[in-house]
């Protein structure tokens, strides 16, 4: 199994790009299975869960063309075959149930294997459900599948319980040819639902109030696709958000590119609590400078527009070198914790108390032999190798590359002593 190596200690500086959004990938190429034709999407980045996607998308029957350079996807699903997700891809990835909604739309069932994913704690599918019964499917559970079934879906209103960004997405595709008026009701407002409603809506779907706590979907007849009409997805704000940790725990320089300044207030708050200068050179460029060792800072994580769970674990790497003490709640995921064994390995000081993290920043990590347990926590692993003394060991390098396409080159690029070994 191949491993990251990382000589630390050394200032990341330099210009990077963000990829596309993982987040905003995964649905919009779900979605894609609602539109009997073409479809061309841009800013895909190859990372182990658009392939994930892409091989769900072609047992379904969807003819898949994924030029991996030019990072673009050519999709077209005039001829599904089944509406069965077996059990290979969704284990491997929760998004894959994103395919639930449009295959219960476009064949009137879907038959989905309980999803997977990474193990940072329970995150139910009752919400998706939940949303997909209001609008008249009925489900059945067995056998490690769920039958859902509408032979035509009727609008509704649907409160959510929680703001979940997956049941958002679902319910949002379901509507979209769904009969009459839907409004979800506490919808998920992140970035990426945003950018899936804007996405159908430019194949013909009428959806307001993308981006608050209601949105409302008037469904339309059919949806109309078209190679002529390229679709790019929106930059990867937690990617942004790991390099602009990376700069400041570096002691680095690093000017960021391809981003959105407006989807990382709450990381841009966050760093400069800490000491760091982050600076908005213009609408898709952040340039992040530490000014000496990071200050100790609290946080809590919370649905956008908080500070994202995503990013959560690349801030307490940082933070394990803060002078005083941090403390980070987690309130999203209640295992999103998995890497600080990892980090106590580095000579990180770190205590949980309940969904709590209380980091007692210390001068130096040290390198060593670590192990990935998520895709996240992985990418902690990373910025601590970068700034640790001595060499870095760090496996579970399929987890990484689940959300991050060629990191390691990248990271080169900005002056990284990291390669990957066999």
């Amino acid at each position: 199994m191949s491993k990251i190596y990382i000589e630390g200690g050394v200032p990341l500086k330099g210009r990077i790009r963000v990829k596309g959004a993982k987040n905003s990938c995964l649905p919009i190429m779900a979605a894609s299975l609602l539109v009997p034709g073409e479809i061309t999407l841009c800013e895909i980045p190859d990372l182990e869960d658009v392939r994930t996607m892409t091989s769900l998308l072609r047992l379904l029957g969807v003819k898949v063309r994924h030029d991996r350079r030019n990072e673009k996807v050519e999709l077209d699903s005039r001829h599904l075959i089944t509406c069965t997700a077996p059990y290979g891809p969704v284990r491997r990835m929760r998004a894959s149930f994103l395919v639930a909604g449009p295959l219960l739309t476009r064949m009137g069932r879907a038959r989905i294997s309980h999803p997977g994913g990474c193990a940072i704690g329970v995150r139910p599918i009752d919400l998706h459900l939940k949303g997909l019964v209001a609008m008249g499917a009925e489900f059945t559970m067995g056998d490690g599948f769920i039958d859902i079934v509408a032979p035509r879906l009727t609008g509704a209103h649907i409160y959510l319980d929680y703001p979940s960004v997956g049941a958002t997405e679902n319910i949002l595709m379901a509507a979209v040819l769904a009969s009459g008026t839907t409004r979800i009701d506490n919808a998920a407002a992140e970035p990426e639902v945003v950018d899936l409603a804007n996405f159908l809506s430019s194949l013909g779907a009428r959806i307001e109030g993308a981006g608050s706590s209601l949105i409302t979907v008037e469904g339309v007849s059919s949806l109309k696709g078209g190679l002529a009409k390229p679709y790019t997805v929106i930059p990867d704000r937690i990617e942004a958000g790991t390099f602009m940790a990376a700069a400041a725990m570096t002691g680095g320089d690093l000017i960021i590119e391809n981003v959105i300044p407006g989807h990382l207030t709450a990381v841009s708050a966050k760093l400069t609590e800490a000491g760091a200068e982050v600076e908005t050179a213009d609408s898709r460029t952040i340039r992040v400078r530490p000014r000496g060792r990071p200050r100790a800072v609290e946080i809590k994580t919370l649905p956008y527009p908080g500070f994202p769970t995503d990013l959560q674990p690349q801030f307490m790497a940082l933070l394990t070198l803060a002078q005083g003490t941090s403390v980070i709640r987690e309130t999203v995921f209640e295992k999103r914790f998995t890497q600080v064994e990892e980090l106590a390995r580095m000579g990180a000081r770190i205590r949980i108390e309940g969904r709590s993290a209380i980091i007692t920043g210390r001068q130096f990590l040290q390198g060593a032999a670590v192990r990935a347990a998520d895709l996240r926590g992985g990418a902690s692993l990373v910025l601590a190798g970068l700034a640790a003394r001595g060499i870095t060991e760090i496996r579970g390098l399929h987890h990484i590359r689940r959300g991050y396409s060629r990191l390691v080159g990248r990271l080169r690029s900005v002056g990284a002593r990291i390669f990957i070994s066999p």
